[in-house]
């Protein structure tokens, strides 16, 4: 039951209303207890949930940081990536994820995303990496930049995992390091041939960050981050960064960042922690349901799920030759939708010293034009997703003509408004 189910006309892309109002006396509580003890920096609150979502993840060790942005920046510091290295993404993906690697002084440069998945494409990769030279030290060189190529990060975006295996074994043979970027992919899993069993986001690669943004599957009452991995070292050395560089108080052993999780919000992520596997279910099932009732709808492509893959959907996101008018009738229809993202990064301006051609990630660009993101939650009902699909089958049932005029209407009562 969703608080909105009192405007049945009215259905939201997102419900953050709901889960706070069920969970009020477990999150209140958090409250009372950083009040009653004043344990507002560190201390057991933020152990507490670090011990649990390093279990949750299968990893060694969660360290807790500020921010989603924070985790992969002090990620991609700690497993010893250069200032001047290249680290290889996508261009589909939120900027946070290149903001870290620049941050963290290094070069981001891109690799076109697999038209299915929507996720790192194995074989743009390959390409890339065929194309690189080795210096006289035998390093990898990228061959668009000149610099040095030292890591790759994956990104599992709308809560499905990339395809590790292969961009491990890839990895593997040309020297680099994997940090997962697992920011909307809070206990998406991948079956690993490698290891012959079903593995956790946040436990194939070096490092991977996850963000706790209020919006995502474990979503903080504000800003919150985390760096899971399975080497001792790396964790060390974020519990450095994140907190000025101190190995111990005041004896700082490089210069670091305030970088740290408070108490509070750790309080009401171990909360929710417990409720997270019953709201991936309940997305997977939400997902299922959207599949069937849009199956025999050509002019939706439904989301790709390969058989290695268990996806969370963080976002159900399907794909429309005419996106931008069917979001128009969406939105007519009291219904809310998202686009993510509707600029791939390597034809955003703050990347324009990086002198991509737009054409350059073709899937990607191509992508970014169709792309439409549903209502998706785990309070979502079964009546909600109906009226949401039956008005996605109106809309594309029309002839295109019906749709261009309809559209034009809507957009002309936008502008007279």
């Amino acid at each position: 039951m969703s608080i909105f189910d009192s405007v049945p006309d009215s259905i939201p892309f997102l419900d953050l209303v709901t889960p706070h109002v069920e969970l009020e006396q477990e999150l209140t509580g958090v409250f009372r207890r950083a009040l009653h003890t004043a344990g507002f920096i560190g201390g057991p609150m933020v152990e507490e949930f670090e011990k649990a979502f390093a279990a949750f993840c299968d990893a060694n060790h969660s360290i807790a940081v500020s921010s989603g942005t924070d985790a992969l920046r002090f990620a991609i510091m700690a497993c010893g990536i250069q200032p001047g290295d290249v680290v290889l993404t996508v261009p589909h993906t939120f900027i946070a994820t290149t903001e870290a690697i620049s941050q963290a002084g290094a070069l981001p440069e891109f690799v076109d995303i697999d038209e299915q998945t929507y996720n790192m494409s194995v074989e743009m990769l390959r390409s890339y990496l065929e194309m690189c030279t080795r210096d006289k030290s035998g390093r990898l060189i990228s061959r668009r930049s000149g610099r040095p190529v030292s890591a790759v990060v994956p990104v599992h975006i709308y809560g499905q995992m990339a395809d590790m295996d292969a961009i491990l074994s890839l990895a593997d043979q040309y020297g680099l390091t994997v940090i997962e970027d697992a920011c909307q992919a809070h206990g998406a899993e991948y079956f690993s041939k490698r290891f012959n069993r079903w593995m956790k986001a946040g436990s194939m690669g070096r490092a991977t960050a996850f963000s706790f943004y209020p919006g995502k599957n474990l979503g903080a009452c504000g800003e919150a981050g985390a760096v899971t991995t399975n080497d001792d070292g790396v964790a060390d050395k974020i519990k450095m960064l994140r907190d000025h560089g101190q190995a111990r108080k005041y004896h700082h052993d490089v210069e670091g960042y305030n970088g740290r999780l408070d108490a509070i919000q750790a309080g009401l992520l171990n909360a929710k922690l417990t409720h997270l596997a019953k709201w991936n279910a309940q997305r997977r099932d939400h997902a299922a349901e959207y599949n069937r009732l849009l199956a025999n709808n050509d002019a939706i492509r439904i989301p790709y799920e390969p058989s290695w893959s268990r996806a969370v959907y963080h976002l159900y996101v399907v794909r429309a030759d005419d996106r931008d008018n069917l979001m128009r009738y969406l939105r007519d229809a009291d219904i809310s939708t998202g686009i993510h993202y509707p600029i791939p990064l390597h034809m955003q301006k703050a990347y324009g010293s990086l002198n991509y051609s737009p054409m350059d990630f073709p899937v990607a660009k191509q992508v970014s034009r169709e792309i439409v993101s549903l209502p998706m939650f785990p309070q979502l009902t079964k009546e909600q997703q109906v009226r949401v699909t039956e008005e996605v089958l109106a809309f594309t049932s029309r002839t295109p003509q019906v749709r261009q005029n309809k559209a034009n209407s809507l957009v002309l009562a936008e502008h007279t408004a």
